[in-house]
């Protein structure tokens, strides 16, 4: 894969920008006047020219970056904001095969928002510094190097009843906390696990997005001209369980993957039509695409490959017992292996999750999820594996359990999540506390402790990969 800026992405960043020229005073475009039948408006689409401004520190969403107080002592522009961000971790295990520091890492992000009568623009872009990496060419599809362009959209609306977003945006749904079933767009797992904010879980696409609004129903369907996958762990930045090999590998053997690459060839497509029903908020899903990480692998090259994949599936949310209770379920096609006698194309699957999360107390809240994948066609799987491999389990389920306490005037945030797999006999531990210091400074301690029995189960192929780390941000 060439190291050098997609022409999708810089075709984007150029519609962006041209279209930021033509935006007139900061109102709503049409149709997003917050009507009874449409969702709430995504973050920084509101218009503020009309409103008084919030006193320093009330109006800002952490995640966002934080305004300056207003007045002569802000810098910036209104419509441009962000934050610097330093982050360190290290490992608590030697691993041969990477680095000592698992992050270290100095991050700028820029967001630009800009509405008008008829067209709304986003730019966020992040500068990093990263010396844990070992070059710094910008790959956009990655998310590596020294430029990390996050979203370049523009949204408009061109009938009351309809919105369309284009350009690199990222989207999301379903019911499940860090487990997803229906929402297969793609995943930053080295993010993940190697400690970044949350937010850095979800990886942007290009993609066109329109949204449909009736009072029947509401849909979503968002059209990738080109495959974006998962940024998947490779090896570059984690060791992995290397079945080709049968044993560890990380930047000795980094994976090879034969990515889908053709433009209006190798595309995908996602559905969601949703609706409330009573206090519930019921929805459908559709896919056609490809496994978003490597499904399988070639037997003559050793590459991995990224499968052909079809979806459908179904959720529910709403309250229940005091509390919000959740389930979603999906079936995967996996369409180059539909007899599943296969073994080196995943086989097709059934997945369902069931969640429910409540206030246990003032100021605490928890949450526990229970999901499976049930491997189809498993006889055939099994038949047609070499003597000497060792077959998956038909049935893998993972629990989760999440506490989170509010204190100080809910400035320090403390929270554990907790995968727990017992068929894998696996586990993922994720302890976190952030302090909001003022209305600029924020920090940040926590860590990432994987346990297993084995070194090919998913949970326990990351054992040294276990890390603590620390941040310090400031927002503008």
């Amino acid at each position: 894969m060439k190291k050098v800026v997609p022409r999708k992405a810089s075709f984007f960043i150029t519609v962006a920008l041209t279209a930021s020229l033509a935006i007139a005073e900061p109102v709503l475009p049409a149709g997003l006047g917050g009507t009874a039948d449409k969702p709430a408006l995504p973050a920084g689409l509101s218009s503020t020219s009309s409103s008084p401004a919030l006193p320093a520190g009330l109006g800002a969403d952490q995640n966002e970056g934080n305004s300056f107080a207003n007045g002569s002592s802000r810098l910036l522009p209104d419509s441009v904001n962000g934050f610097w961000e330093t982050r360190a971790g290290v490992r608590l295990q030697d691993d041969p095969h990477q680095k000592d520091a698992s992050i270290g890492e100095t991050r700028l992000q820029l967001r630009y928002d800009q509405s008008g009568d008829r067209l709304a623009l986003k730019l966020v872009t992040d500068f990093v510094y990263d010396p844990v990496a070992d070059d710094y060419p910008v790959n956009l599809e990655e998310g590596s190097g020294w430029l990390d362009l996050r979203q370049a959209n523009l949204l408009f609306s061109p009938a009351s009843f309809v919105d369309l977003k284009l350009g690199r945006q990222i989207n999301t749904w379903g019911t499940g906390d860090q487990l997803f079933i229906n929402d297969l767009f793609p995943k930053d797992w080295n993010s993940f696990f190697i400690g970044r904010d949350d937010e850095y879980l979800k990886a942007p696409s290009d993609a066109l997005k329109a949204s449909f609004f009736s009072d029947l129903a509401n849909l979503d369907i968002v059209y990738v001209p080109r495959f974006d996958a998962d940024r998947a762990i490779d090896g570059r930045r984690i060791s992995y369980w290397n079945p080709g090999l049968g044993r560890m590998t990380g930047r000795d053997v980094p994976m090879v993957a034969d990515v889908p690459d053709k433009w209006f060839e190798d595309d995908e497509w996602a559905l969601r039509l949703f609706r409330n029903v009573g206090s519930y908020e019921m929805a459908l899903y559709g896919y056609d695409g490809f496994w978003k990480s490597p499904g399988g692998s070639d037997p003559e090259t050793g590459r991995a490959v990224y499968p052909r994949l079809q979806v459908l599936g179904a959720s529910s949310r709403g309250p229940a017992a005091g509390g919000i209770f959740s389930a979603e379920i999906g079936w995967y096609r996996s369409a180059d292996d539909i007899s599943g006698d296969n073994p080196y194309i995943r086989n097709s699957e059934v997945r369902g999750l069931v969640g429910f999360e409540r206030e246990i107390a003032t100021d605490l809240t928890g949450g526990f999820q229970y999901y499976v994948e049930h491997m189809l066609d498993y006889d055939e799987y099994t038949a047609s594996l070499p003597p000497e491999a060792r077959a998956a389990d038909e049935l893998r389920q993972v629990a989760t359990v999440r506490l989170t306490k509010l204190m100080m005037n809910q400035n320090l945030k403390l929270s554990i999540f907790l995968f727990y797999s017992p068929t894998d006999d696996d586990a993922y531990l994720r302890p976190n506390a952030n302090y909001k210091v003022d209305d600029y400074w924020t920090v940040e301690v926590g860590g990432n402790v994987f346990l297993g029995r084995r070194d090919d189960t998913f949970f326990g192929q990351f054992e040294d990969a276990n890390n603590i780390y620390a941040s310090v941000r400031y927002g503008f």
